[in-house]
């Protein structure tokens, strides 16, 4: 199983203003992230793509390219790119250009995104939200597929037999879907024969296993081979050596940023006993210590049988140094110990 990292970059807000508050120094300490999972031989990182000022990254891939020049092995994503505002044809040639600068290590991580800024920035309208990702994102696999494109839509100009450059070095290079479980952003991946990214952030993980099921069987009657298509599942947690000591350091984060999101959106404030029952067995969440992390995510696999799992330790700001410790844990005790309970390779 491939193990890794996907990280917001979340920053401080001022209170009092709503401002960004050191997004700068955020950055550089992300890219230190991604290099100590470099080094304790986790398989992927990947950086999200938001808007706001509670986050630091707009701009996926001009991070993993900072990245690409300091690390040698570990694969660089985005977590994900909120295709239906963006250019598929820019958003290629950002991640083309990674592939080289990192040496085939690049891949893209599309989605329609948890937060909707950046459709009015950038001139989309909301009402257009499916049809969006739908047409961007064959736009996308067109431009993976050949150097010359001929194309026609109806959110962009048409391409009239154009070459699209650089081309990366991987052939094809990655393109994952990621999901929140809706069954059909499900069949659509599964239909394109694209691997899946599965976000389960919340609530009995068991539940999404008719949607793990529902993917391979649509891929299956589309003519694929489900056996070909991975599946990730993507996760929230953090890791301490004493899993008390991890809870106790990730509850506060945790709670100002979903209970913030959820002011937004009309969610009650994430209780301390709500945290706890999610960092259970059977919950969502992946918070303690090595031994608890490992045997979650090896139940997690007898669910849904997945090929790769990334997390993120970084819900809200934590001290770097235990960010960095956090990862290291995962590299170093979580990652080798489920790999050999699952009899797999890194």
């Amino acid at each position: 199983m491939d193990m890794g990292v996907y990280s917001f970059a979340e920053t401080r807000v001022d209170p009092a203003t709503g401002l960004q508050l050191d997004a700068g120094g955020r950055i550089r300490r992300l890219v230190e992230e991604i290099e100590t999972a470099d080094r304790v031989g986790l398989d992927v990182f990947g950086v999200g793509e938001h808007h706001r000022p509670d986050y630091a990254v707009s701009a996926p891939a001009v991070v993993l390219a900072a990245a690409a020049a300091r690390t040698e092995r570990i694969r660089l994503t985005s977590a994900v790119s909120v295709l239906s505002s963006d250019d598929p044809v820019r958003v290629f040639q950002d991640f083309a250009t990674l592939d080289g600068i990192s040496g085939g290590r690049a891949e893209i991580m599309v989605g329609r995104g948890s937060f909707t800024e950046s459709f009015p920035l950038f001139g989309q309208d909301l009402n257009d939200y499916e049809a969006l990702f739908d047409e961007k994102l064959r736009l996308l696999l067109a431009v993976r597929d050949d150097v010359r494109v001929r194309w026609g839509g109806g959110h962009r100009p048409a391409i009239d037999d154009r070459p699209v450059y650089p081309r990366p070095e991987q052939d094809p290079l990655p393109i994952w879907v990621a999901v929140g479980g809706t069954p059909r952003s499900v069949v659509r991946a599964a239909r394109l024969g694209l691997p899946m990214a599965l976000a389960i952030i919340g609530g009995a993980p068991a539940r999404f296993r008719p949607m793990v099921e529902l993917y391979r069987s649509a891929a299956a009657e589309a003519g694929h081979d489900p056996a070909s298509l991975p599946v990730s599942i993507n996760a929230h947690g953090f890791l301490a050596d004493d899993g008390r000591a991890a809870r106790d350091a990730a509850f506060g984060p945790f709670a100002e940023t979903m209970g913030r999101i959820g002011r937004e959106r009309g969610w009650p404030p994430p209780t301390r006993a709500q945290f706890e029952a999610e960092c259970a067995p059977s919950g969502a969440l992946f918070v303690g210590s090595p031994d608890e992390v490992v045997e979650k995510i090896v139940y997690q696999h007898e669910l849904f049988g997945h090929r790769r799992f990334l997390l993120q330790l970084t819900v809200g700001p934590m001290p770097h140094a235990d960010v960095l410790r956090a990862i290291e844990l995962l590299g170093t005790e979580v990652a080798p110990r489920v790999r050999k309970a699952l009899g797999t390779g890194g």
